[in-house]
Parts: structure tokens; sequence; C-alpha cells
């Protein structure tokens, strides 16, 4: 898995997410052949290195070739111009995404409809292809997750088509609505809207995460702000570690049998990763069941809450734990029974498990009348067949 960590330390803008790309490696003539796809016209993209308070970045420049007046666009004219383009579907989505999470900030700023926002500088050439660059540029780059430190919040006064705004400007405060921030002593905007809703909406998490970096990039800004203006992005691979878990727990020796079925989907819809049940013995030999729910730090006490509703415990406990897993992507593969979504784990790149999705095979069994078996060994047998014949370590399920 290719994983891109963008270090905003000194803000993010969306021509600053283009140059980390290209300093990372994304080649600059692919970037601007690809963008050559997309019906927009009258601009020109050009790249530079410069020093950005001693160190060497990448400037993306998108210049315009005339100078209209600012060309005002609703949502449903970007919906035209992405539907229109010849961008593969998954850019185009995420594309669509960043700027659907644009068009309703404005919307709750200005008191309207996302339907119903003039874009503005938003909607401008230079956003258009920020947006959709950046987009297509972690694509071409393989990148497969994304996750984002902390954003920075400066102070001062910007000036923009509405007149002389506060830092952060509106919009980009209400992108920044459940997105940890943290406060930057420097005066002007040192993030942007478009930078602001390109990494909220792309990165998957926020923080510094484990991992082996392969390659690093510099994107430059363009103001001095006595710090070096540059977004650092770091292109690697997730570190092999031990993630934290909390294990949440209650002995139950009087709760209905028929009520552990709902009671246990609820507890996997508050935030479980896994839920069992484990036959004891209490005191006075008495028969009981142990109800033990895994889960992720942020989300102990949703599954506390659940357990407490569904169950007939007057209390529950819980305590950490660590959990290594292998790392897991899907294929879908095609038997002689139908279609198979099959998961494949890997451990330092080896397969070390291939395990066919269980309703699929088992639909497939039905609708063929064929053993389940033979369903989950076609499935193995096709996802072995569609991965590198050099990938080493696959033991053969039994």
């Amino acid at each position: 898995m290719t994983l891109a960590y963008f270090d905003a330390a000194a803000g993010a803008s969306g021509d600053m997410i283009l140059g980390a790309l290209v300093d990372a490696g994304l080649p600059f003539e692919a970037l601007r052949d690809s963008l050559a796809g997309l019906a927009v016209e009258g601009y020109a993209l050009r790249c530079e290195r410069v020093m950005r308070r001693g160190v060497v970045a990448t400037k993306l420049h998108v210049e315009l070739l005339d100078t209209p007046a600012p060309h005002a666009r609703h949502l449903r004219h970007i919906v035209e111009l992405l539907d229109n383009s010849e961008l593969p579907p998954e850019v185009r989505a995420k594309a669509l995404s960043v700027f659907q999470r644009l068009a309703e900030a404005e919307a709750k700023v200005h008191g309207t409809t996302p339907e119903r926002i003039h874009f503005h500088e938003v909607g401008a050439v230079d956003a258009i292809v920020d947006i959709v660059g950046a987009c297509w540029g972690l694509a071409l780059l393989g990148v497969e997750r994304v996750v984002c430190s902390p954003l920075p919040v400066s102070h001062g006064w910007v000036e923009c088509e509405h007149g002389r705004l506060p830092v952060p400007a509106w919009a980009t405060q209400e992108l920044l609505r459940g997105v940890p921030t943290v406060p930057l002593d420097l005066e002007g905007e040192t993030l942007t809207p478009t930078g602001a809703a390109l990494l909220t909406t792309l990165a998957d998490g926020f923080g510094r995460p484990a991992m082996t970096a392969r390659g690093i990039g510099y994107g430059a800004g363009t103001k001095d702000f006595g710090v070096p203006n540059v977004l650092r992005l770091v292109l690697g691979e997730p570190a092999e570690t031990a993630s934290a878990v909390v294990v949440v727990e209650a002995n139950l020796d009087d709760m209905n049998p028929e009520w552990y079925e709902l009671a246990v989907e609820r507890i996997f819809a508050a935030g479980a990763v896994d839920v069992t049940l484990q036959p004891i013995q209490m005191k006075k030999s008495r028969p009981a069941v142990l109800l033990r729910a895994v889960t992720e730090p942020e989300r102990r006490a949703a599954v506390c809450d659940a357990i407490l509703r569904e169950t007939t415990t007057l209390g529950v406990r819980y305590y950490p734990a660590a959990r290594e897993c292998l790392e897991r992507t899907w294929l879908t593969v095609t038997t002689p029974y139908g279609e198979v979504r099959v998961k494949v784990g890997r451990r330092q790149r080896a397969i070390a498990h291939l395990a066919p999705e269980y309703e699929e095979c088992r639909a497939c069994a039905v609708a063929h009348q064929a053993p389940l078996a033979a369903v989950y060994t076609a499935a193995q047998s096709a996802a072995l067949a569609l991965l590198d014949e050099t990938e080493a370590g696959w033991r053969k399920a039994t």
C-alpha cells in the first residue's frame, strides 16, 4: 500500500499540494498531459524550483492566458465539467467530492443551498486545475491512503471578492469542522479554502503515521511568512506496528438467549470490530455468557453504551490491548459459479491468506446447487491466477 503523508506545518494551498506531488516524483509532463483531457481552456501550467527560507521546493504556476472577469460557477457547472471530461471515474469522483464539500461550506456561511452557491474564486480556472490535478496526481503516484498532520490556523486578514475577511476565511473554518487543528502564530492566510477542501476530503486520518518513507517532496507557497513556506509530502508504506484497541467485557447470567442476536448486531453498529460470546460458569455454579467486544479507542464509549443498553448487565469493564493485522485488499474474481470477492491478506508484501467472501460464495453455491467448498476453492484459484506470480508466501487454506 502506498501511503501519502502531508505535513502542513506552514499551511497548504492547492498549488502547494500540486508542487509537493511533482517534487515527490510525479512527472510534470504526465500531470500536464493528463489535465489536457479536462475541458478547461485559457491557462498554462508551469513549474520551477525555488528556495523558501533555505528549503528547495517546487512551485507550480497556473498562468491565465488572458484576464477575463472572474467566472462564477455553480455546482452543476462543475459537475458538467467533470462529467464531460476524460477523467478516470475514480479521479472524477474524488474531485467532485472536494467541490461538494466546498459548496456545502459556502452554503453554510451564506445561508443557502450547495446548488445555489457561486464558487467565486474557488470556481476559477486555477482552483479547478489544482483540485483535479491533485486528485489525478495522487492516482498517478498510486497512492491508496492519505494522512495529514493537524492543520495550522493562522490569524490576520485576507482580501477576497467579498472584501476583507478574517483568517481563517469563513469557508475554510467550516471545512475544519471535526478536523484537528493547531494554532500558528503567523500573520496572513496560510491555509486556503482549496487547500483545506482537498486535505479534509482526501485524508483518511490526521496525525503522523508510522511509515517507511520512500520519497519526499516539498511544494512551495507564494508568500514569505518568515518561515519555510512549504508543504512537505512523504510517500512510503505503512510501518508494521501493533495498533491499539480496547477490549470491553461483560458477564451475563440472566439474559434471554433470544436477545443476543440483535444485541451483537447493535454492538457492531456502535463501532466494534469484533464481538464474541463465550460460555462461562459464575458463582453458585450458574451458567453464563462472557460477552467480549474489541473496538478502536475512539469508539469505546459508544460500544460501552450499546452493551449497557442492549444487555442485562449492570456494568462493563474495559482495558487496552494491542492488535497486529495483515494488510488487506480486495479482488473480484470470476468463477464457474459467478463473481466472488476475495480478501487478500499480506505480510511484508507476501501473500499470507486468501479469503473468499462467505455470503457471495453461499449465494453462488445455492444458485448452482454446488458444494460451498467447491465455490471457495474456485474463488481462491481464480484470485491466485490474478496475482503476481512472483509474490511468495501464500498458504493454501485447509
